[in-house]
């Protein structure tokens, strides 16, 4: 076979053969052009960089203006420290900073270090830099237009520092060709600001968008959780601000803290998750695998909960050197992260009790609103004339859209009723009863210790009594109808009883292990080093699941025992799916979800089903139990079980208000 003579000859190999082109320093406008190709890869990137640099300068109030997605200009104004004319010319100069004193790599306390961003940002773009000191008599501004730098001249200005950037990647045409639509860089830039304003709460932000205000929130001043959830609530919503759970806990050094929304209150994607480390926002998938293992038992696969957790450490304990963007970390102790954030996760939600988040209420009331008249006789539908009470909006105010004037603190009502009646330490203790629904006896409340229904001194009618009230009522064999101190409360009777069998059998395989059921024959799986490696690595994990497996020679994988629950097992794919989900996220979920898909189809099975009548104390036993188990308040999905209407909402509906 003869080589082809069109062929270059250094293709062949690194300098090749005669005329090939001799190794040469790249210019230092080129480097910087390449370096922007991996710090700035959109205008959102740029926005992160220069916000970040204000708040290294101490700055106490961000103002940030764009146009055209970031493409025209963008405007980054803080009153931070500001940099003398000596600084200036530094501060454009690659890899020139003030954020490593020691060149420590792995101790670095600030959001920026690595000295790229500016002149990355100004080998791409027309960019002028007018910065003052605080004790400075004059401002001084320096320019870059597509890395051609000019002498550093007198300017007006205020202390504190001002870029902007003009024409952003005028200097590279190609990469303009990869940005999106205006509007999907704009988005992009608006996530950017929320991430960071979320994590500094003590700083002001602003963004406007082609003149108009995306995002103005004042800094927050108070108690770190508190001010961080005004701070949420302005950024995430009022929603998110009524039905979070704080989260503030410790474990050998790594504190977390933070807000996560309750299992009703979940989304289609996991895009109102956020995650920070150190102050910096980060998207890790060990962080957000540990989010889905905390809510698995409480969410479907394709949902996904709200929240913001906050990860602070020793600096030396996170490297943040991992990726230009530093949007990925890795840490040295990372089964310690993982295991604080699931189990602060989820000792959060079980001691949230029977909790369901407020916009179950407001949805229902919203549906009625829709549909009701001037005097709650239905009509129209309009806001006009003949068009009844407002139309509810998903994410406004609530009913009527007047915001309550306590939007910004937890959910008062039935929740605050229900932290009285069961606290943490008694729903961790309560053991529900073995009884069949059958046995259910009549009236009083769950006893903590035996998790029998006992009799109580208080009348099982009275509403006031227990904050899931008294029932009154079974409308169509399926909704259980109570009334409580100041509402009613409509429970989905199988909903609610498939929770409470689930959780008993979850209790039971935790004290008892799950059974397994040895293979006559062992199955032999052949995977491969790498995927065998990696469920050979956690066999001890899957044993504690039921699955037993063992090395069978490089690559392949004996299993000898598989989970009874589970009956026939196809281990080629049980296998296959447990090594893809060990690489992906670190974890076997795909095990863990089979067997609590089994245990959800008994939990199913073993309930109170839709059409059977239910007497009044089996009504009342069936609250009770709910008040005193844990996650009650949604089913295996993160459905509902219950929904709670106010007296004073239900009086709107009808005009009496």
């Amino acid at each position: 076979m003869t080589a082809d003579p069109a062929r270059p000859r250094a293709a062949a190999g690194l300098g090749a053969g005669p005329g090939a082109p001799a190794i040469r320093r790249l210019p230092e406008g080129l480097v910087n052009r390449i370096a922007a190709g991996e710090v700035i890869e959109r205008p959102a990137s740029a926005v992160k960089e220069l916000v970040e640099n204000a708040i290294d300068a101490g700055a106490k109030r961000v103002e940030v203006a764009v146009r055209d997605g970031g493409r025209a200009l963008i405007a980054v104004a803080d009153d931070g420290r500001g940099m003398t004319p000596e600084e200036l010319e530094l501060a454009v100069s690659r890899h020139a900073t003030s954020k490593l004193p020691d060149d420590d790599l792995f101790h670095i306390t600030t959001l920026g270090f690595r000295g790229e961003a500016l002149p990355s940002i100004g080998s791409v773009s027309r960019m002028s830099i007018t910065s003052r000191t605080p004790d400075g008599d004059a401002a001084h501004r320096i320019q870059l237009d597509g890395g051609r730098q000019r002498p550093v001249e007198p300017a007006a200005g205020a202390p504190g520092t001002r870029v902007e950037v003009r024409d952003l990647f005028f200097a590279t045409p190609a990469r303009l060709k990869f940005l999106r639509s205006a509007r999907a860089e704009s988005n992009a830039i608006q996530d950017v600001m929320n991430r960071i304003a979320m994590a500094h709460p003590g700083i002001a932000f602003t963004l406007e968008d082609d003149g108009r205000r995306k995002l103005a929130v004042p800094a927050v001043a108070g108690d770190l959780l508190d001010s961080r959830l005004e701070r949420l609530g302005a950024i995430m919503g009022r929603e998110f601000a009524r039905n979070a759970l704080a989260i503030d806990a410790e474990r050998e050094g790594v504190r977390l803290t933070g807000h996560a929304g309750l299992p009703t209150l979940n989304r289609g994607n996991a895009q109102m998750q956020f995650l920070f480390v150190n102050g910096r926002p980060v998207r890790d998938k060990q962080l957000i695998g540990a989010v889905r293992a905390a809510y698995q038992d409480f969410l479907a696969r394709d949902r996904h909960p709200m929240l913001a957790l906050f990860l602070e450490c020793e600096p030396r304990w996170v490297d943040v050197n991992v990726h230009p963007a530093k949007a990925e970390v890795r840490f040295r102790e990372p089964g310690l992260v993982r295991g604080l954030i699931v189990g602060a996760l989820r000792h959060t939600l079980a001691g949230a009790g029977h909790r369901a988040s407020t916009t179950v209420s407001d949805q229902a009331l919203g549906a009625l609103a829709r549909d009701a008249g001037p005097s709650g006789r239905g009509g129209g539908r309009g806001g006009g004339p003949g068009g009844g009470l407002p139309p509810y909006r998903p994410g406004g105010a609530g009913f009527g859209q007047r915001p309550p004037a306590d939007w910004g603190r937890p959910a008062q009502g039935l929740a605050a009723a229900a932290y009285r009646f069961q606290g943490p330490d008694g729903a961790e203790a309560f053991q529900p009863s073995a009884r069949g629904e059958s046995d259910w006896p009549a009236g009083g409340a769950v006893d903590p210790e035996t998790g029998e229904v006992a009799p109580d001194a208080r009348d099982a009618r009275d509403a006031r009594a227990y904050p899931l009230g008294a029932a009154r009522a079974q409308l169509h064999e399926t909704y259980v109808v109570a009334q409580t101190g100041d509402g009613i409360v409509i429970v989905d009777q199988h909903a609610a009883h498939e929770r409470l069998v689930y959780e008993r059998m979850k209790r039971a395989l935790e004290q008892g292990g799950v059974a397994r059921q040895g293979l006559l024959i062992p199955e032999i799986v052949e995977l491969g080093e790498d995927r065998a490696g990696r469920i050979l690595a956690r066999a001890g994990e899957l044993a504690e699941l039921g699955l037993a497996v063992e090395s069978f020679g490089p690559g392949v994988v004996a299993v000898r025992e598989t989970p009874a629950l589970l009956g026939e097992v196809d281990a080629q794919a049980l296998l296959n799916d447990l090594a893809d989900e060990l690489e992906e996220l670190g974890d076997a979920f795909a095990l863990k979800e089979r067997l609590e898909e089994v245990c959800g189809t008994l939990a199913c099975h073993g309930s109170v089903r839709s059409g059977r009548r239910l007497t009044v104390e089996e009504m009342n036993a069936l609250l009770r139990q709910m008040e005193a188990t844990p996650h009650s308040g949604q089913c295996n999905h993160g459905r509902p079980t219950y929904v709670e209407l106010k007296l004073a909402d239900i009086e709107k509906l009808f005009g009496r208000r």
